[in-house]
């Protein structure tokens, strides 16, 4: 006589599995019986965390002076050693309320710094630029990982079939992944960038330029940190000088214009703000939309 054995069509995960944790050829549905009772455990909803800030424009705009007046006490990671120069020129209780952490401008000690402790009194971590990041990101992905052959890349173009890019792609999620423990924690997150002018590709007309973060973004849209790190973000903002275009010659009306919202010549988002602000020297209408009015204290 034959005989088979019936297996379940759901088997059970070993008894050291979590109850809450579902075998690969499970479906949640047959979840057993655990701490939630066979049901879907639902919470309220927490504090918010830090929020994600990148912060893109023209040179001299007044990127890292705005960032001063984020919630304070400020770390800045100063790549571009503009923090020096800059200082003297801020409030005395501004001036106060920043400090910058000492390390090499070298990926690996950016990372170690993150991990150390120490980070308790901090409410905002500032890189400033994040685009000298990058830069420093190639510089480890090229010193540490070798071609398919075994031999040193000299750029990013010199690794087989464009997988350079891919590499400082898998590098810099790194230091984002760093980040968001911080702002797990509570802390600010602030990433000061350069701007470039790029292409917008358009399926519904003509392609048009635009102003975006200076970040790697090959054609293929693969491996693309820009637009990795806009997806990251909570919110993307665009500085701008207000320019007047007469007859294809600008004029400067001698203001700056900060830009939340997606708009045909900038890359912007904001899960909150819906509408540009008019910036001033030493303005904390940003902050104190974000965080309130308090949020100096």
């Amino acid at each position: 006589m034959n005989t088979q054995t019936t297996r379940p069509a759901h088997p059970m995960p070993p008894p050291s599995a979590s109850p809450l944790t579902p075998s690969p050829r499970r479906s949640p549905a047959f979840l057993p019986d655990g701490p939630g009772g066979g049901k879907v455990l639902l919470g309220a909803i927490g504090q918010p965390a830090g929020q994600r800030i990148v912060l893109y424009g023209t040179g001299g705009a007044g990127k890292t002076t705005l960032t001063c007046q984020a919630p304070a006490p400020l770390a800045f990671f100063d790549l571009d050693d503009s923090l020096a120069i800059l200082r003297p020129t801020l409030p005395p209780d501004v001036q106060r309320k920043l400090s910058r952490v000492d390390c090499r401008p070298a990926w690996g000690d950016i990372r170690q710094m993150l991990h150390l402790g120490g980070w308790d009194s901090i409410r905002t971590i500032v890189i400033d630029s994040v685009t000298r990041a990058e830069e420093l990101a190639i510089e480890h992905t090229l010193a540490t990982v070798p071609k398919s052959n075994g031999q040193k890349a000299r750029n990013v173009e010199d690794y087989d079939y464009g997988k350079g890019y891919v590499h400082v792609y898998d590098t810099f999620l790194t230091l984002l992944g760093d980040l968001d423990q911080h702002a797990r924690a509570g802390r600010n997150i602030v990433l000061i960038c350069h701007e470039c002018a790029a292409n917008v590709p358009n399926p519904r007309g003509e392609d048009w330029l635009r102003y975006e973060p200076r970040l790697q973004n090959p054609a293929s849209g693969k491996a693309s940190i820009r637009l990795r790190v806009k997806e990251w973000a909570d919110h993307v903002f665009f500085i701008g000088y207000d320019v007047d275009v007469q007859k294809g010659v600008g004029a400067s009306r001698g203001g700056r214009t900060l830009y939340p919202v997606e708009q045909p010549f900038c890359m912007a988002k904001s899960r909150t703000l819906g509408r540009e602000l008019e910036l001033q020297k030493f303005d904390s209408t940003l902050w104190n939309t974000l965080f309130g009015e308090s949020h100096a204290s």
